[in-house]
């Protein structure tokens, strides 16, 4: 099979445009091509009046060898990479102790789901709730205020990822293709097929809940176990070898091989690690806040007269500045047509996110605007950059009034240094509300400084983005896990044999699709592992 990249079409191409520029392009007959598929999509808006689409093609031709001997130097013209995932062995007849999986969100989900699939029989401990009684709890909190510390939108089945856009790509380098296995069995859950091929997939919260349960029942009918509820307490160590977990109800299960795939938000848990001896070091991460604009004004700017374009759907923007006083400033985790949503876990504290549903359609565009940082900026140990959160989302729980409302202002009150008293023509999507406020001190100074230098600077790439009425909601400080529990190269932490940190909370993902490969080169390296012992 070959493959074929840098096919350019235009925007409203014709159902055949596609066979035809293949036949084109490899110089070819019809008869000569038994089947065609598309690898990527994507499109160009350069030139808003001309945007076109681009794609890379599978084709599978009767004379492979010739055209491609007749094509030889064209570099638009290759082999097809083997994307089949092959697993890396099956589990031996006997196990002395099944694995644990601490966490289920994306990172744990896949490695609990491949040493399902490699016959392992996980154990997967989970401090929250399933699926649709979480979406239960975290609902409680966005209407009603009332915040659940083991069920809420960190916490639970599907982890942060399942309240979120839902995006699936990721700058990875990935010669393995396991993002490949992701996508795929994302689809056999019930995501849409398109996820295979566009170039900026996403579900959105509403698919990835009955996706999870489906992959929930898949492990469990490969002979895992799933306990809810069920926070881990203690890690037990033996002479710097993992021996088992002790849970909140002083349970204790065996096992010599732990993952550990907590996320980015379970603090109390990193905590213990630190007091058990694990070894962590405190890594960057970035604050800011949520800002919001018309998703009407981002489809103008970005897509010019075909704004609005079904085949396009709702734009994005990716946007970085660097400050005077040597901060970078940039877009996060931006959510065409979404919303900004409550993502506290602990009381007394505001934390925002943002979301999206698979159709987009909401009326506001949302993104992190956030300004880098480096342990310097927390020295201590390597807690302090919790303690550095926790700081700035207790202020935040202050200044929006108490109540888990946010503190807002609308971007030219921020610019001009006056609080706000009420929305203008962009209406908050934040739930449970917004209380209007003058943000000036819910940063550092120096975050406050380089986002109003920020603000103006993006201006000029998307005009309207430093509106009067653009509302800024805060805080966002979970952008990533402030530590990292440092893995060697076989993926077990440098000083605890068999424990093996994972994903976003160990710090070495940053999104879905990084987090869940991420899990499955976990459980590869554990089989491996149990198999050669």
């Amino acid at each position: 099979m070959l493959r074929l990249t840098e096919i350019k079409l235009p925007l409203d191409h014709s159902a055949d445009a596609l066979h035809d520029a293949i036949l084109k392009k490899l110089g070819i007959a019809a008869t000569d091509m038994l089947s065609f598929s598309i690898a990527k999509r994507s499109y160009d808006a350069r030139k808003k009046n001309e945007i076109v689409f681009i794609y890379s093609l599978d084709v599978q031709l009767k004379n492979e060898s010739s055209v491609l001997k007749e094509l030889h130097g064209d570099r638009h013209v290759a082999i097809s990479p083997d994307t089949t995932y092959q697993f890396v062995t099956q589990a031996p007849a006997l196990l002395s102790s099944r694995p644990l999986v601490i966490g289920m969100g994306p990172a744990g989900l896949f490695a609990a789901l491949t040493l399902a699939q490699m016959g392992f029989r996980p154990i997967v401990l989970e401090r929250g709730k399933a699926v649709r009684e979480r979406a239960k709890d975290t609902f409680g909190l966005w209407r009603h205020g009332v915040l659940n510390p083991e069920s809420n939108v960190q916490f639970g089945e599907g982890g942060a990822g399942t309240f979120s856009d839902g995006k699936l790509h990721s700058q990875i380098k990935d010669p393995r293709h396991l993002g490949r296995k992701v996508l795929t069995e994302f689809v056999k859950a019930g995501a849409p097929e398109e996820i295979l091929f566009v170039s900026k997939p996403h579900i959105g919260t509403f698919r990835l809940v009955s996706m999870v349960e489906k992959m929930r029942t898949a492990i469990q009918a490969l002979g895992g176990e799933i306990r809810f509820e069920s926070r881990v307490n203690e890690i037990e160590i033996d002479n710097g070898q993992v021996r088992g977990v002790v849970l909140g109800n002083g349970e204790r299960i065996a096992s010599d091989h732990v993952v550990l795939a907590i996320g980015h938000s379970a603090r109390d848990t990193v905590e213990m690690l630190h007091r058990c001896g694990v070894y962590l070091e405190a890594k960057p991460f970035s604050i800011g806040f949520r800002i919001e604009h018309p998703q009407a004004l981002i489809d103008q700017c970005r897509l010019g007269p075909n704004a609005g374009n079904p085949l396009l759907g709702a734009a994005d923007y990716k946007l970085v500045h660097h400050c005077k006083n040597g901060r970078s400033v940039y877009s996060f985790c931006m959510c065409p047509g979404g919303q900004v949503v409550a993502a506290a876990s602990e009381p007394g504290r505001v934390v925002t996110n943002g979301m999206s549903q698979y159709s987009r359609a909401e009326r506001n565009a949302n993104s992190g605007i956030v300004v880098d940082l480096t342990p310097e900026d927390f020295p201590g140990s390597p807690l302090a950059g919790i303690e550095f959160q926790r700081h700035w989302e207790e202020q935040a729980f202050k200044l929006g009034g108490e109540t888990y409302a946010a503190p807002a202002q609308r971007v030219g009150d921020f610019l001009a240094r006056k609080p706000s008293i009420k929305a203008g023509t962009v209406q908050p999507s934040y739930l449970p509300g917004v209380h209007w406020c003058d943000l000036s001190t819910a940063l550092p100074e120096y975050a406050i400084a380089a986002i109003r230098e920020a603000i103006p600077a993006f201006e000029k790439q998307i005009r309207g983005f430093s509106m009067y009425d653009a509302v800024l909601t805060g805080v966002e400080t979970r952008t990533s896990s402030p530590v990292r529990i440092k893995r060697d190269e076989s993926f077990q932490s440098i000083n605890t044999r068999g424990l093996y940190p994972a994903g976003e909370g160990a710090g070495y993902a940053g999104g879905i699709l990084s987090a869940a490969v991420d899990g499955i080169k976990i459980a590869e390296a554990l089989a491996l592992d149990i198999c050669q012992a």
